[in-house]
């Protein structure tokens, strides 16, 4: 007893008399059982982010991410729940970079054309996150939520609302990552040969992105 107390007395006034009660007392500032100084979100998602680029996907694990901080794979929980959810967090930090049109804008076809265009470009600079945006259907979390919403906000300028615009989404979505996927040579059908170049791809996006918004505006009655 007399040990606890004068350690607690060695602590800085702003520290003893600021306390966390979790089942137990811990004083704000002391790390965690599992936590590194200077480990942090940000730190996972980087080191992941840079497996993923040198090693793929099938790489990616909780320990050979511990490997790369150089700490143990519990200090990793502190920080993300699971592999899943760093793959999750990964995808969703992605899409922080997507240029979001203004939902108010004159033409919401062209926003939508602009907003999926944008999410397209991203996902080819980050190709090595395509097969997990196949594997996990899109993403979850904040951004992708964000972009969710913006998305349903132009359909519904453009006619479209309730579960018919959720559906036209959907589709929108696969079709961008879809197209991505082809573009980047994720293995979907990764061994048959073609001779398609970065700018055929993209045209090809164009393409079927315009024939997409233009069913989506006959649908509407316009």
């Amino acid at each position: 007893m007399g040990e606890g107390r004068k350690g607690e007395n060695a602590l800085p006034e702003h520290l003893r008399f600021v306390r966390l009660v979790l089942g137990g007392q811990r004083w704000v500032g002391e790390r965690q059982p599992g936590q590194r100084a200077g480990l942090s979100h940000t730190a996972v998602l980087a080191a992941a982010r840079q497996l993923l680029v040198e090693r793929g996907l099938e790489a990616l694990s909780m320990r050979a991410l511990a490997a790369r901080l150089a700490v143990s794979p519990n200090a990793l929980y502190s920080h993300v729940e699971s592999k899943t959810g760093l793959v999750d967090d990964l995808l969703d930090d992605t899409l922080a970079a997507v240029k979001t049109p203004d939902p108010d804008g004159d033409d919401p076809l062209a926003g939508l054309h602009a907003l999926m265009t944008s999410t397209y470009e991203i996902l080819l600079v980050h190709a090595e996150l395509v097969p997990a945006y196949l594997a996990r259907q899109g993403a979850r979390g904040p951004n992708a939520r964000r972009l969710g919403d913006v998305t349903l906000a132009l359909l519904e300028r453009a006619g479209v609302s309730g579960e018919d615009a959720r559906e036209a989404l959907h589709v929108l979505i696969f079709h961008t990552i879809g197209a991505a996927a082809f573009a980047t040579r994720s293995p979907i059908t990764p061994d048959i040969p073609t001779s398609a170049t970065g700018e055929d791809h993209r045209t090809e996006f164009d393409r079927g992105l315009h024939w997409l918004l233009t069913g989506i505006n006959t649908s509407a009655g316009h």
